[in-house]
């Protein structure tokens, strides 16, 4: 009886484990999802009205899936997640970051049915309550470690996680397809009944697995089109492409036959796909252009990241809070081999660990599955493509491999054949382990217990990041926010020393000096000349990023409603230089005709900007609506009428229904 009993809890012991790890991340993340919106949520959700649709109509929540300024894709299903989220509870950070948690405890379990999964192919006779054990562990520590922290408390990151969690849906469906078709296969041979013929589910398994889940998920973010190349690593590592079919039963794994079907089938997935993609891209990473609006190049990016690879590493397994600190643009760019010196010794560290990974693969397939997974996620956003060069988020599904190339390492091996030198080997590693679980959540925990509380945070990121232009102005404008724009508060006093900072700070934008300006103007005191020339000379020396604009946009606004006193010289001038750049942005072009128009009362400059902009994004509608209420309010009926019937073409779904109503109710349009 107490055999069986002793069986029994064996069974059920990794399960319980299992459900342990989901209620310590949920204690863990708990005190995170009372913060607030930060960083990017803010023109994404909070400024965002399109995702804040008034009912949940067709037409409003089309508008909505399109309505992300993140990406030229829009990612609508992640934009229809937040226009859920605010239909049924307003704009509520709470609900949203409860919302991300429960993605990102799905996505734990995920990693636990994959991670088990591959344990089951790689050793198809061993103990499958080690292996629960492994897998079990191998989620509890991706769901606990601190580099995927943005992934939850950070509202727009959902981005990340919903696109993940399509992308491990799709690599469970794809090894059991491949299971399959390996069974069916390898039952066939046993029976000398020819070749396999009923794997045909499988193998759909297969292609289903790779093809919808992927579609499905860059609908969440781009990132998810790395499905097809996880697949094929997996292959490579673990399946071999084999069929299962022999034409002896002795012969090793390693001389099995092919399966041309899975071959064919990454040829049309993967390879064709990438072909055409860098068919595509490649023009525009060569163009100098492209890269004009940031402080590195093809080559230093290239160099750069062989170190932000590297610091993943660390920051993963051993993190300190100093290396998380979310915002990294006080990253040294390496402009040679040899400066900083660590480029060097990354690059030749990344060669190592992809000649370990090769050795490793006929040895400890899921080590070299786990390496090959890390690297692989990063060949996205850490190659060729011009965009930010670090982000801790990036390694959401990064994480997993590396949880699978550790985990099993370290826990204890049960030999009943163990000598004295083995259980003490095991104790070491198991202690190892347990001392790593206990790093990871107790430094998720801190920094969640931060995310909770909005001035705690950004005094605790200005801290970690002292040379930050970033986490120097958020401390700063958390200040303004506390202050209420009270001149005798002293949050008001705190604000400027931050801001200042920053705005001296290498590589700086607009931000600082826009929040110094605003503040001030806000409270009627005197706005500092050199705020103005230091707004005006980075605008002249560099061409405006996002940021930038927004600044440009938020002082606009700000002059519009009336609530600041703004010199119209100074702000021309910085306009001005904004737009002396080659190929301004649409949005730019936009918020200077709405300044021209509405604060310097010029109407022709307004008119001819906006249609700039149109010109520029033909397929905004935003900006073909302000044209049209210009050329009403000019009388230009004729011209009006052509502007809406142009409007009219980009009306999918009736999404602009609304919109389109209220043009043509205006007394001029009539």
């Amino acid at each position: 009886m107490s055999l069986i009993n002793l069986k029994t809890l064996r069974r059920w012991f990794p399960w319980g484990l299992l459900i342990l790890g989901f209620l310590v991340t949920t204690a863990v993340y708990w005190p995170g999802l009372s913060g607030s919106f930060f960083f990017d949520d803010n023109p994404n959700i909070v400024d965002n009205k399109d995702v804040q649709p008034a009912d949940a109509s067709f037409a409003s929540l089309l508008n909505a899936a399109l309505s992300s300024p993140a990406s030229e894709f829009k990612r609508p299903l992640s934009s229809l997640t937040f226009a859920t989220n605010y239909l049924l509870t307003g704009l509520d950070p709470y609900w949203m970051k409860l919302t991300n948690l429960v993605i990102h405890l799905l996505n734990g379990l995920l990693v636990y049915i994959l991670a088990l999964s591959l344990l089951s192919l790689v050793k198809p006779d061993a103990s499958k309550d080690r292996d629960r054990w492994i897998a079990t562990l191998i989620a509890a520590g991706w769901m606990l470690l601190p580099i995927n922290l943005t992934g939850v408390l950070y509202t727009v990151q959902r981005m990340e996680s919903m696109a993940n969690l399509f992308v491990l849906l799709g690599l469970i469906g794809y090894v059991a397809g491949r299971q399959r078709m390996l069974a069916v296969a390898n039952t066939t041979t046993t029976q000398q009944s020819g070749p396999a013929t009923s794997g045909r589910s499988g193998f759909l398994l297969c292609i289903f697995s790779i093809t919808v889940p992927t579609a499905i998920g860059i609908l969440a973010k781009e990132t998810a089109a790395m499905l097809p190349l996880y697949a094929l690593l997996i292959e490579w590592a673990v399946l071999g492409f084999r069929s299962g079919a022999t034409q002896k039963t002795d012969t090793p794994i390693a001389r099995r036959k092919v399966d041309i079907r899975v071959v064919v089938l990454f040829l049309l997935v993967l390879v064709l796909p990438l072909i055409a993609g860098l068919a595509w891209l490649l023009p525009g990473v060569l163009n100098p252009v492209v890269w004009s609006t940031r402080d590195f190049t093809l080559r230093t990016r290239l160099l750069s990241e062989a170190r932000i690879v590297v610091d993943y590493i660390g920051w993963t397994l051993l993190p300190t809070p100093h290396a998380l600190s979310f915002y990294n643009d006080d990253f040294q760019i390496s402009s040679g081999l040899f400066n900083p010196w660590t480029t060097f010794i990354s690059i030749v560290a990344l060669i190592a660990l992809i000649d370990c990974t090769w050795w490793l693969r006929p040895r400890r397939p899921l080590v070299a599955l786990g390496i090959a997974l890390f690297l692989g996620c990063h060949l996205l956003t850490g190659t060729i493509l011009p965009l930010e060069l670090i982000y801790e988020h990036r390694n959401y599904f990064a994480s997993f491999g590396l949880m699978l190339a550790l985990i099993p390492l370290l826990l204890p091996q049960v030999s009943s054949t163990a000598t004295v030198v083995q259980p003490n080997f095991a104790l070491v590693r198991g202690t190892l382990l347990v001392g790593l679980l206990l790093l990871w959540g107790s430094e998720t925990a801190m920094t969640a217990i931060a995310w909770g509380n909005p001035l705690e945070l950004a005094e605790t990121l200005a801290a970690r990041a002292p040379n930050s232009p970033r986490a120097q102005y958020e401390l700063g404008r958390t200040y303004i926010i506390y202050s209420r724009y009270d001149p005798s508060s002293p949050f008001t006093r705190l604000a400027y020393a931050p801001l200042e900072r920053a705005a001296a700070l290498p590589n700086s934008s607009i931000l600082p000096e826009q929040a110094l300006i605003f503040m001030n103007a806000r409270m009627h005191l005197p706005v500092k000349p050199a705020w103005w020339h230091s707004l005006i000379d980075k605008l002249q020396k560099h061409k405006p990023t996002v940021q930038d604009e927004s600044s440009l946009g938020a002082l606009t606004q700000c002059a519009r409603d009336g609530q600041c006193e703004l010199s119209q010289k100074y702000m021309l001038q910085a306009y001005l230089a904004a737009v002396s750049h080659p190929d301004p942005s649409a949005r730019l072009l936009a918020m200077y005709g709405d300044y021209a128009w509405n604060i310097l009362d010029d109407r022709s400059l307004g008119l001819r900007m906006t249609a700039s902009a149109i010109k520029a994004a033909p397929s905004e509608p935003a900006y073909r609506i302000t044209l049209i209420r210009m050329l009403v309010a000019l009388g230009q009926k004729s011209d009006a009428q052509t502007a809406m019937k142009q409007l009219e073409s980009l009306n999918y779904g009736g999404r602009l229904d609304s919109a389109l109503a209220e043009l043509r109710a205006m007394p001029g349009m009539q």
